[in-house]
């Protein structure tokens, strides 16, 4: 082996073993800040990926919930850090993609505003519908009972402009359906309703509901990944189900300052990299339901603009309006 070869080989763990050219980074602890309050998936990724990148940065990295606003408030603070790699954000898709595509005065720009690290985690969201509400066994039956009762319908979300409420407007747009938007604090809060006979449906991610499905208490009947899901592997697919072009998944992505220098964000994506693709990290997020991606930062920048024009498009079509 030549050494070229040997020195590309090598450049990974050079970027963890050495500070950036005319920096001695980092040089205090590294704060990652969380826009929602602790517990949420947010939360969990960002303490994930702070327990272990704080070894391989020879720092202490450090998750503090920012919430407020729909995330903007985390936002924002990130957007006005000092870009030297002390500051960064764990977000969801709601903060670097959704609120955009719903807020014109939204006060950052996810994408101008942030420089990307990776796209850590993705989860998929499944339609389920009460048991008792809703006679439906299967996706046909339940599009044969929406296409009869659609007026009188209801689902239930954590939200405007959350990824499930998103979700089922972009299905009512391919199903030319109607239903009422019901929107709840939470996604145990709208999964509760459904349960209580409140609504008859939603969209929820699969870790919410997953209990609820496995106790009976909820009937799934379609989730929005690509395969089907080993957690559920007897709920088939959108595109199984007739509906092409339908994987939808919320995510958790890491993000940076946008003017922070190239060779710290080479080692902070290395080392939020390696930190969710340890075996402990992916065993943790996998059992409750995320899949990791671990992408490199220019694979999540390519992911992200095409969530913005996605939903953006969502959004117009079906005319939803923040409240």
């Amino acid at each position: 082996m030549n050494f070229t070869r040997r020195a590309v080989l090598a450049a990974p763990a050079l970027l963890l073993a050495r500070p950036a050219p005319a920096q001695d980074f980092p040089s205090r602890p590294v704060t990652m800040l969380v826009p929602f309050v602790a517990g949420g998936p947010s939360d969990i990724v960002a303490r994930v990926v702070a327990a272990r990148a704080a070894g391989l940065l020879g720092q202490p990295v450090v998750a503090e919930n920012r919430p407020g606003a729909n995330g903007a408030v985390a936002a924002q603070a990130l957007a006005r850090a000092q870009p030297d790699g002390h500051t960064l954000l764990t977000g969801s898709i709601g903060v670097f993609a959704i609120n955009a595509a719903l807020r014109p005065n939204l006060p950052y720009d996810p994408v101008r505003d942030f420089a990307p690290v990776t796209l850590a985690v993705t989860t998929p969201n499944v339609l389920v519908a009460n048991p008792a509400a809703m006679p439906a066994r299967d996706f046909a039956g339940f599009r044969g009972w929406l296409a009869a009762n659609g007026a009188r319908a209801s689902y239930s979300t954590s939200g405007v402009g959350s990824s499930e409420h998103l979700t089922m407007e972009l299905l009512k747009l391919r199903l030319r359906a109607d239903a009422q938007h019901i929107p709840y604090q939470g996604g145990a809060a709208a999964a509760t309703a459904l349960i209580a006979g409140d609504v008859q449906m939603t969209f929820q991610n699969l870790g919410t509901v997953a209990p609820h499905i496995a106790a009976g208490r909820l009937r799934a009947l379609m989730v929005t990944s690509a395969a089907r899901n080993p957690t559920i592997p007897e709920v088939p697919t959108a595109a199984e189900c007739g509906i092409e072009d339908f994987v939808v998944t919320s995510w958790q992505a890491v993000m940076a300052p946008a003017a922070t220098p190239a060779p710290i964000l080479a080692r902070l994506e290395a080392a939020c990299i390696e930190s969710l693709r340890h075996p402990e990290s992916v065993q943790r997020l996998s059992g409750i339901g995320f899949d990791v991606v671990a992408s490199s930062a220019a694979e999540y920048r390519r992911f992200q603009v095409a969530e913005l024009a996605r939903w953006r498009e969502v959004v117009r079509a079906a005319e939803i309006r923040a409240e």
